[in-house]
């Protein structure tokens, strides 16, 4: 039933949309527009999220899958005296992670315009210790793609200080089913979600509850997911990437299952829970545990919401940088959502 490549196919339109957080009304815009050619009743939030509704065999308890929509960036911190740009962050990345990238810089009236993301002593012709020089909010710039020398020309063609700025997602599919892209955390879970939805509006899945999706757009910055929820809600599932490295045990073809990350464990009986239902139905999966991590299923228990909360999502390598994940992974999480939503609620 699940199909890997409609799910890609929806993943590479959303890495396409830029949406640092704070500019993410495209990426909302095309989520709505999706529920809408599917007659799926949904609301915009107050601020600028999508909460979608389908009704289930049980309308007393409700369960919410939340994904974001909103990706790391950046905006314009500075216009330097040589023209070119000073930053400052969108999100938790390091800068060696985005030098060398194509960017645009989203201007106030509208207009795009690219650049490249440097450090400012590149050539090693010139440099000596260009190697060695340390990557920071002071020593990183854009090289605009446009004659300006000056503050003033820069200024003169539209740029200003507040302007975002998006990476290039440079997306791609190998022959070997890997997706390689920019912003797979978390559009990856979101042409996941996407997918589910699909598969209910076309009668394939019937939802033992009312079930929520919420596409969120902060959750980068921290408080994506912690409003907006409905109060029949008694699960919520953030759906959001695997994190793969050294002493973990997530890899890329499988779905993560977290158990604790730096706001603390998860709920035991549901991470139980959608464990059983994997092993039920051969899904391979990881239980893991993400130690500099935070999802808007923990913001919603910070703000004090009283549900019970878990996390899953496909595994992704090198997150935050050059991201990578397979195919294989994509179709475990969809999987494992698919039998978690038609079950009872633990």
């Amino acid at each position: 039933m699940i199909n890997e490549k409609e799910i890609v196919s929806y993943i590479k339109e959303l890495v396409t949309i830029p949406s640092p957080s704070g500019y993410t009304e495209e990426a909302i815009k095309y989520a709505a527009e999706f529920m809408g050619n599917r007659k799926v009743p949904y609301e915009i939030t107050n601020k600028g999220a999508l909460l979608a509704s389908i009704k289930g065999e049980d309308d007393g308890k409700h369960r919410l899958l939340t994904a974001h929509v909103d990706t790391l960036g950046a905006m314009v911190k500075e216009i330097k005296p040589n023209g070119r740009l000073k930053l400052t962050m969108i999100g938790g990345f390091r800068w060696n992670s985005v030098e060398g990238e194509y960017c645009k810089i989203h201007t106030a009236d509208g207009k795009i315009i690219t650049g490249t993301i440097l450090i400012n002593q590149t050539s090693v012709h010139v440099y000596k210790n260009a190697g060695d020089a340390k990557r920071d909010e002071e020593t990183m710039e854009v090289r605009i793609d446009a004659v300006v020398k000056t503050k003033a020309e820069t200024e003169a063609i539209g740029i200003s200080v507040g302007d975002f700025v998006s990476f290039e997602p440079r997306v791609e599919v190998t022959d070997g089913g890997f997706l390689k892209s920019r912003h797979l955390d978390d559009k990856a879970s979101v042409g996941i979600l996407l997918h589910i939805i699909d598969l209910i509006s076309a009668g394939k899945i019937k939802l033992a509850y009312t079930t929520h999706f919420l596409i969120s757009n902060n959750e980068e910055i921290g408080y994506g997911g912690n409003s907006n929820i409905p109060g029949q809600t008694v699960e919520y599932l953030a759906v959001d990437m695997g994190a793969i490295g050294d002493g973990q045990a997530t890899d890329e073809f499988s779905v993560s299952i977290c158990a604790k990350d730096s706001s603390g464990p998860y709920h035991y009986r549901l991470r139980q829970h959608l464990v059983a239902l994997a092993q039920a139905h051969e899904i391979d999966y990881r239980v893991d545990i993400y130690p500099y991590y935070g999802s808007d299923a923990s913001a919603a228990i910070r703000a004090g919401h009283d549900v019970v909360h878990g996390l899953i999502g496909p595994g992704i390598d090198a997150s935050h940088a050059f991201e990578r994940t397979h195919l294989s992974s994509l179709k475990h999480t969809a999987n494992l959502i698919l039998h978690y939503i038609e079950s009872e609620m633990m």
